[in-house]
């Protein structure tokens, strides 16, 4: 009695055998390979969302990021730099984000929705921030190395606004904008309401604080041009001296190393 073939396995409809590790596509696999850093910063808010902040260790954060100490060193000096590394984070979803449509609106406008955005991207992160605020709080020496790292990130976000930030006005807008947000941020992280009402009128309002303050030190800068051209052309007969620091600019350093 004649039987049935049995059906062929392990081939495809045109005869050859199917490799499904053949199928796949070796650049898609490493794309989606986690970036180390971004796999410490994120165990490191895993992890500060769930103890206190001087409780996690360097060892805590490797391990969590499924890392080796030696790989965490290489990529953060300090458990500081690790959360300097969110800030980074942070800035890549904002700036991925298309602002044209933001073109022709006042600079107030387009300011306060690149730093809503940033607010956006921050949300899930937010327990772990509410704890390190907390644990900072008063820590002078950490704030002032946290705010090297807003200095960074904010002449980003300006920049995505289209305001300059060049130059001694640049500069004072630059500062500005890192005090005004980090007083936003105070308020958004008690802020549970889903419509961030709250938290968009305390931004509203220091955005328009720091226009009066810009206005009025570019008043002053005009008042005071012609004694700082006289400053300058003083200065110019002076003989010229070597003012290059020694060591070099730290460039490279990272401020939240501190930390």
């Amino acid at each position: 009695m004649d039987t049935a073939p049995e059906p062929e396995t392990g081939k495809a409809q045109t005869g050859k055998p199917s490799d499904s590790s053949q199928s796949a596509d070796p650049q898609a696999t490493a794309s989606h390979k986690p970036n180390p850093r971004e796999a410490a910063v994120e165990a490191l808010m895993r992890l500060a969302a769930e103890q206190p902040w001087n409780d996690i260790e360097v060892g805590d954060i490797a391990r969590e990021a499924g890392l080796s100490l030696a790989e965490l060193r290489d990529l953060f000096p300090s458990k500081g730099a690790v959360l300097g590394g969110l800030s980074r984070i942070i800035d890549r979803k904002v700036l991925e984000i298309d602002t044209s449509d933001l073109a022709d609106e006042p600079a107030r406008e387009r300011l306060f929705d690149v730093l809503m955005r940033r607010l956006d991207a921050m949300a899930p992160y937010k327990p772990a921030l509410r704890r390190i605020a907390f644990a900072l709080r008063g820590d002078v020496l950490s704030m002032l190395a946290l705010n090297g790292v807003a200095l960074n990130s904010h002449r980003y976000m300006l920049a995505a606004a289209g305001i300059d930030t060049e130059g001694p006005l640049g500069r004072l807008k630059l500062q500005g904008t890192v005090i005004a947000f980090a007083r936003t941020v105070e308020v958004w992280l008690d802020d549970d309401d889903p419509a961030l009402a709250r938290t968009m009128a305390k931004l509203d309002r220091e955005i328009r604080r720091g226009e009066t303050i810009m206005e009025r030190a570019d008043d002053a800068r005009r008042l005071t041009a012609p004694l700082r051209a006289l400053g300058r052309a003083l200065m110019e007969r002076r003989a010229p001296r070597d003012r290059t620091p020694p060591g070099g600019d730290g460039e490279d350093r990272d401020p939240a190393a501190a930390i």
